[in-house]
């Protein structure tokens, strides 16, 4: 087990983990009875998460791109779908939203630079 986990990216680990803090932060965070901030926690999370096992599984690059652009849209979607007036959420969305854009940019520019990395 610990041969297989060594070629694993340490990235899509986090980004497994930021996954499973965004699907429980409406109830941890108290907006869990906001439809719109709610709603795409869970469903963003899901989206990254089973990103993040497929990438854990089989790494596939076009899985880092998607990730980034998931991560983009999580820290945007209070403005977009307007619940930026909802603190816990607002903050939630983006602080995570970064950090898996940040991760999964870190992991394509390591990829990219590091070829023999995604072995």
């Amino acid at each position: 087990m610990v041969k297989i986990l060594e070629h694993k990216h340490a990235q899509d680990w986090a980004n497994l983990a930021l996954a499973i803090l965004l699907f429980i932060s409406p109830w941890v965070l108290g907006f869990s009875t906001e439809r719109n901030p709610s709603v795409n926690a869970w469903i963003s999370a899901i989206a990254i998460g089973a990103l993040a096992l497929g990438a854990i599984g089989a790494f596939r690059e076009w899985e880092e791109w998607v990730s980034l652009l998931a991560g983009i849209w999580v820290a945007a979607s209070p403005w977009i779908l307007g619940f930026v007036a909802i603190t816990f959420a607002t903050w939630v969305h983006v602080v995570l939203g970064l950090l898996v854009a940040a991760a999964a940019a870190w992991e394509i520019w390591e990829v990219r630079h590091q070829p023999h990395a995604a072995a």
